[in-house]
Parts: C-alpha cells; structure tokens; sequence
C-alpha cells in the first residue's frame, strides 16, 4: 500500500509503496513495536513508516558531521 509520511527531520512529505496493510498499521499505532506487527520489512522501510525520514536523508544527515548544535 502507498504509505505517506512527514519526515521529522526535514518536514518534507514522502510517500512510499511498502507491503503493509491497514490492519498491521493499526496495530502498530494502538503501541505494538514495529518489529512484531512488521516483520518481514526492512529497517528502513519500518523507520520510514514510524518517522517518514526516507533512506536519502539519513545517508545526507551521516555525511552532515559537524552539522548538529
């Protein structure tokens, strides 16, 4: 299913073709982790459903040293 998130580092809106269902995302936004209700996706597929930041910007916050106040 197409899954949209917010990115919480840059606020950007994404969205995300992801082999998840309705039910499973319920079940995860009633408090079950991630890994249980998920377990076939990858890690990043999974923090991009729980956080919406995108595998791009995590590779552009690693690159960014020095970057953080």
């Amino acid at each position: 299913m197409i899954v949209e998130r917010q990115s919480k580092v840059t606020g950007a809106l994404h969205k995300r073709d992801i082999d998840v269902t309705t039910e499973q995302l319920r079940r995860w936004e009633a408090g079950e982790l991630i890994q249980d209700v998920c377990p076939h996706l990858t890690a990043t597929e999974r923090e991009f459903i729980m956080t919406g930041i995108t595998e791009q910007e995590w590779q552009l916050m690693s690159q960014c040293e020095g970057c953080h106040a």
